[in-house]
């Protein structure tokens, strides 16, 4: 049995997502002709309370083509330093957009209002680029899963609006914020002017992301998409695996996130764990005692059937996701508490 804790992506389809994506009705979707991607488009925005979506291959595709349409070089982006539009997409908002970034160092990768407002630049300061997006993440990745109160993205909104900046979300589980939390994705989507939300993470889907926002917005966001070739065709047998997703694979969350308290819970007690960032979802990431090498007890745990990754230099992530059910998680359990490194 192998019990894969590296992320949520290394999910599979299941038998009825793969009979959706079967019997997708599909065209040519550059032309606009692909039924399957236009109703995973409006029903992604309607969710969110958004006008018109996008669908991509990848949340790191949505995220670069929002910060391009919102902006104009030079500017300035201000987000936390742990990211993912900073640390994990090569460097795109230089890149693609020739901006520079304000990070901030937050709690565990989430900006307060008060953040934000120090990292706005002077618009008279000939010195400084104009700063004109502030990007959020939703559950945050590398602070453990922890999810934003709508009053402190309600606040940063306010801040945005008295600086004429934009406010994006990068939501890859952004789902998971929603079960979580208890709000409901049209109340947290009424504070972005654009929202990228994954299905390719805790939903389960094999691929792709919708970008939403504005229908002007959408629209300048479809010539980003074409500039990145990012425009695919008979995508249909994509987008149903997404449409299936947000039929059937959001309430299940809720599992996800239970059973990642219960090994949180077994981990405390181990005599090789230091310390645990509070478990909110379903990501557990844990700081090894002094002693204990990480790339050497992810070798350990591999030869056992546990997969994850080392975490920095000293700290391992569990990712709980579709594929793993109670039976896998007892399992990986027994094998944790059978560790020692004495």
């Amino acid at each position: 049995m192998k019990i894969d804790f590296r992320s949520d992506t290394v999910t599979l389809p299941t038998s009825a997502m793969k009979e959706a994506m079967l019997n997708a009705i599909v065209g040519d979707d550059v032309y606009g002709e692909d039924i399957t991607v236009s109703e995973l488009e409006q029903k992604t925005a309607e969710q969110f309370g958004h006008e018109a979506g996008l669908f991509c291959p990848s949340g790191t595709m949505t995220n670069q083509i929002a910060i391009k349409v919102h902006t104009n070089p030079p500017g300035q982006v201000i987000c936390h330093y742990l990211s993912h539009v900073y640390q994990y997409e090569v460097g795109g908002i230089a890149f693609n957009s020739g901006l520079s970034v304000s990070l901030i160092h937050g709690n565990r990768g989430m900006l307060s209002a008060e953040d934000v407002r120090k990292r706005v630049n002077d618009r008279m300061d000939v010195h400084k680029p104009l700063t004109q997006l502030v990007c959020l993440e939703n559950t945050s990745n590398k602070g453990g899963g922890c999810c934003y109160d709508l009053e402190t993205i309600a606040e940063i909104r306010k801040v945005c609006d008295e600086h004429d900046l934009g406010l994006h979300l990068d939501g890859a589980r952004v789902f998971n914020s929603l079960v979580a939390k208890g709000y409901t994705a049209k109340e947290l989507g009424q504070y972005f002017d654009s929202i990228s939300v994954c299905f390719s993470k805790g939903l389960g889907a094999p691929v792709g992301s919708v970008l939403v926002g504005s229908k002007e917005f959408i629209h300048k966001a479809k010539w980003i998409r074409k500039l990145f070739g990012g425009g695919m065709r008979q995508a249909g047998y994509l987008a149903a695996a997404g449409v299936y997703a947000l039929e059937h694979h959001v309430e299940r969350l809720a599992e996800d996130h239970r059973r990642a308290k219960i090994l949180a819970e077994a981990l405390e007690k181990q005599a090789y764990v230091k310390s645990i960032l509070p478990v909110e979802t379903n990501i557990i990431i844990f700081e090894l005692a002094d002693t204990v090498d990480n790339k050497l007890f992810s070798e350990r745990l591999y030869e056992k059937g546990i997969v994850a990754n080392p975490y920095e230099s000293t700290a391992i992530r569990f990712v709980v996701h579709l594929d793993i059910d109670d039976a896998k998680l007892a399992k990986a359990i027994e094998i944790l508490e059978g560790l020692s490194f004495d």
